[in-house]
């Protein structure tokens, strides 16, 4: 689809429900998701198509390149007074055995969510398969736990669009049938995923 002033908009393409986050965003955070898509609607694909691959599979294709989309999408959203959450880890040493000596651990570890705004969480993944599970199956769970966040939505491109990007970036459609089959746990939160495409 091209827009009247020529330009091709990223669009929604799928959504799935993860323990009832559709119903959850729409009931609580109407506002906030009109946010979100006007955010992921203002980006121009084609402009994104930047990347020249060095892939055998797809020697000098042009590909969208995932950081600047990524980019684009993290200036529109601290417009709109979205905020990423960053928090400090203090990671435990009490479970070493008793003879084992560790090396000191890195100091300034922390874990980071894309964007927040009134207890809602965002991520923007257009990278490997496992950041997504974590985004949805561990991080958004923390942060819940923090007190950070009640409810998250996940943005990732869905098949198509990723296959316009660089091998190893995942998609909505595996992330989704993973999803399904594994169920909801209870300490999951709902979480809307949008799949998106140029």
């Amino acid at each position: 689809m091209v827009g009247i002033s020529g330009r091709s908009p990223v669009i929604i393409a799928g959504q799935f429900s993860f323990k009832n986050g559709e119903e959850r965003v729409e009931k609580n955070y109407p506002t906030l998701l009109k946010e979100i898509k006007a955010v992921i609607s203002a980006v121009s694909a084609e402009k994104h198509r930047t990347k020249k691959s060095k892939e055998k599979t797809m020697l000098g294709k042009m590909l969208f390149d995932p950081t600047a989309l990524n980019e684009t999408i993290k200036t529109d959203f601290f417009a709109r007074r979205w905020k990423a959450v960053k928090v400090p880890c203090e990671y435990p040493t009490k479970y070493y055995a008793p003879d084992y000596i560790p090396k000191a651990l890195n100091r300034g570890a922390f874990r980071e969510m894309d964007f927040v705004k009134k207890k809602l969480g965002v991520e923007v993944q257009f990278g490997k398969y496992s950041f997504m599970v974590y985004n949805v199956c561990a991080k958004m769970t923390i942060f819940r736990n923090l007190g950070h966040i009640d409810t998250g939505v996940e943005v990732v491109p869905i098949k198509k669009f990723a296959d316009e990007m660089s091998t190893g970036v995942s998609y909505f459609e595996q992330f989704v049938w993973d999803l399904e089959k594994r169920g909801v746990a209870d300490i999951d939160i709902p979480v809307l995923i949008l799949g998106i495409d140029a």
